[in-house]
């Protein structure tokens, strides 16, 4: 298991979690289950996971959104694409 946190700022940070399973989690068709949230002001504003019988989604703000996973690394080159253009577009941190 990998689990990490990342400080932003005084106000955000990142928490990512990734761990191999022995068997698909239902929904996802591989062999990871994660939790990756950026959170800002205490407010997860972006969020990726794989819940059971939810499959592979992000969210992005307010809205939720199916996830394609690839990749472990491909994974959290997209989470921290969405922090940067979360950053851009609020800039709160």
């Amino acid at each position: 298991m990998a689990r990490t946190r990342v400080v932003y700022s005084a106000q955000a940070f990142a928490e990512l979690v990734l761990w191999r399973v022995p068997a698909s989690v239902p929904g996802s068709d591989h062999g990871f289950k994660y939790r990756l949230a950026y959170v800002v002001d205490s407010v997860r504003v972006v969020r990726y996971d794989n819940e059971v019988g939810k499959g592979d989604h992000r969210h992005f703000g307010t809205t939720e959104s199916a996830y394609r996973f690839s990749t472990p690394e491909r994974l959290l080159a997209d989470f921290q694409a969405d922090i940067a253009r979360w950053n851009d577009e609020d800039s709160s941190p």
